[in-house]
C-alpha cells in the first residue's frame, strides 16, 4: 500500500528496490491502518459524536453489483473495512442492507483487543439497525448471538408488536423520531447518550443519503474500485438531492492494486 496524500518524502520518492516505506507497495500493518484512520481526539469538553461512512464505488459510480458490495471490493478494502469497525463504538446500518448482505454481528478481533481496551471500548462494536417498519428476521445471528446487544433505531410510531418482538429477541430499541421514520440527528444523539461517540455507517445508499441530507455526516471513507459495471446499480447515496452540495475536503488517499482509499472530512 502507498500513501498518495498527504504527500511525504516517502510518497514523492519511493525507496528503490521495494524497500519498506510509505511510498512502497508493501502491505501495511493493522496498527498503521488504525493510525491512518484514527478518530479525532476528544476536545476540552470531552468526546463529541463523529460519524464516518465507509463505502465503495466503481469508476462509473456503482455502489453494488448484483445487489452486493463484495464483488467490487478487494482484500485491501476488506482490511480497511475491518480496521474501521475495530475503531468504532457502533456500526450504523440500514435495514435493507441487513437483509441484502446477510449482516452478522461484529466479532472481536484479537489484533485490536488491547487498543479497544485502552480506549474504554468493549470487545466489538455494537450494530445499530435503522428501520421504520422493524421488518427484520430476528432469528438471525445479528440478534441471537451478538457479543454486545444489537440496537434498533426507529420512530415513535413503530408498530408495538414489532418493537416487542425485537426486544424479546434481545435487541435494544431506541426511539429516534416522532413519527414512523428516524431523524438522523436524533439517532446520533441517542447513540451518543449511550456513550457511542465513534460512529461508523456502512450504508446502504438510502441511509447514507438521509445522513447527508440531514447534515450529520462528518467524514466519508470512500474506496474507488478500478472496475466498470454499467447497468443501473445504486450510487453510494440515494434519496432526494440536497439544495446545495455539501463540500468535503480530502484528508488522505492510499492506493493498493489500483484501488484508491480516500478519506474526506467536512471542509
Amino acid at each position: 500500500m502507498r500513501r498518495l496524500f498527504p504527500v511525504t518524502d516517502e510518497t514523492a520518492a519511493p525507496a528503490p528496490g521495494g524497500a519498506s516505506g510509505e511510498g512502497t507497495g508493501r502491505e501495511w500493518s493493522l496498527d498503521e491502518l488504525a493510525a491512518a484512520y484514527a478518530y479525532p481526539e476528544p476536545g476540552p469538553t470531552g468526546p463529541v459524536p463523529w460519524l464516518r461512512a465507509n463505502m465503495v464505488s466503481t469508476l462509473d459510480g456503482a455502489a453494488q453489483h448484483d445487489g452486493r458490495s463484495q464483488p467490487i471490493s478487494s482484500p485491501a478494502d476488506m482490511r480497511i473495512f475491518g480496521t474501521l469497525r475495530a475503531l468504532a463504538d457502533v456500526v450504523v446500518v440500514g435495514a435493507e442492507t441487513v437483509r441484502q448482505e446477510g449482516y452478522r454481528p461484529a466479532r472481536a478481533r484479537e489484533d485490536f483487543a488491547a487498543m479497544r481496551e485502552a480506549a474504554g471500548q468493549g470487545p466489538a462494536p455494537a450494530i445499530a439497525v435503522v428501520t421504520a417498519s422493524l421488518d427484520l428476521d430476528f432469528s438471525l445471528p445479528l440478534f441471537t448471538s451478538p457479543l454486545v446487544p444489537t440496537l434498533i433505531l426507529t420512530g415513535a410510531a413503530a408498530a408495538p408488536d414489532r418493537v416487542a418482538t425485537a426486544e424479546k429477541a434481545g435487541a435494544r430499541v431506541l426511539t429516534a423520531g416522532d413519527g414512523i421514520g428516524v431523524d438522523p440527528a436524533r439517532a446520533v444523539r441517542a447513540l451518543a447518550d449511550l456513550g457511542h461517540t465513534r460512529l461508523l455507517t456502512e450504508g446502504g445508499p438510502r441511509l447514507l443519503g438521509q445522513l447527508v441530507a440531514a447534515g450529520v455526516l462528518d467524514e466519508l471513507c470512500l474506496t474507488v474500485s478500478p472496475m466498470l459495471t454499467a447497468g443501473d446499480a445504486q450510487r453510494i447515496a440515494g434519496g432526494p438531492a440536497v439544495t446545495v452540495p455539501h463540500r468535503f475536503g480530502l484528508v488522505s488517499m492510499l492506493e493498493e492494486d489500483g484501488f484508491l482509499f480516500t478519506r474526506y472530512g467536512r471542509a
